[in-house]
């Protein structure tokens, strides 16, 4: 989750920049039509150039975004192996409780349902993030990437109790000591 949160920061650093640089544009833009309509000499409006800054900002969000989708993946890859370990305990045991627990106190199951539940948050949160990417550059809106750059930061997807329950898991782990 760290690494998560990591990325999720140089993301909102990327696309900060990316709105900072459409909103300039946008303004340089609005100048030029007001020097082309004062003048009147010239009625093409000039032609868009080529922003490479731009464009790399973009492939390191879409490189951001790359990086995030595989913690997701390996969010679900727990999250259908701890499914396993709950199906491969109800086959050896029944419906009965397994006389070795694989953690502290959680059963298997409950351990299972957290993870399936901070999966789905991270996946919903990434599915939103892939929206911003494709988007962010294209808009000429600023309420509209305002929006987009308050999603990214603010990860209205994950709930607050995510935290929580990760460091839950940690302990039932071992690998968080009290």
């Amino acid at each position: 989750m760290m690494k998560w949160e990591r990325l999720n920061d140089n993301g909102f650093t990327t696309a900060n920049k990316i709105v900072n640089m459409r909103i300039s544009e946008q303004f340089q833009d609005n100048k030029l039509e007001i020097a082309c309509d004062n003048s009147a000499t010239e009625p093409e409006k000039p032609t868009p150039k080529y922003n490479e800054e731009l464009d790399n900002c973009c492939a390191e969000l879409l490189e951001t975004l790359k990086q995030m989708t595989k913690i997701q993946m390996k969010m679900e890859k727990l999250t259908s192996t701890t499914k396993a370990i709950c199906d491969l305990e109800t086959f050896h045991h029944g419906a009965g409780n397994c006389k070795a627990p694989f953690f502290h106190t959680w059963p298997t199951s409950y351990f299972y349902e957290v993870c399936l539940k901070l999966s789905e948050m991270y996946k919903k949160e990434l599915q939103l993030k892939q929206t911003i990417v494709q988007d962010i550059a294209h808009s000429a809106d600023q309420d509209l990437m305002m929006v987009y750059l308050s999603s990214w930061l603010y990860q209205p997807y994950i709930d607050n109790s995510s935290m929580l329950l990760l460091e839950a898991m940690l302990l039932e782990t071992g690998h968080r000591q009290c």
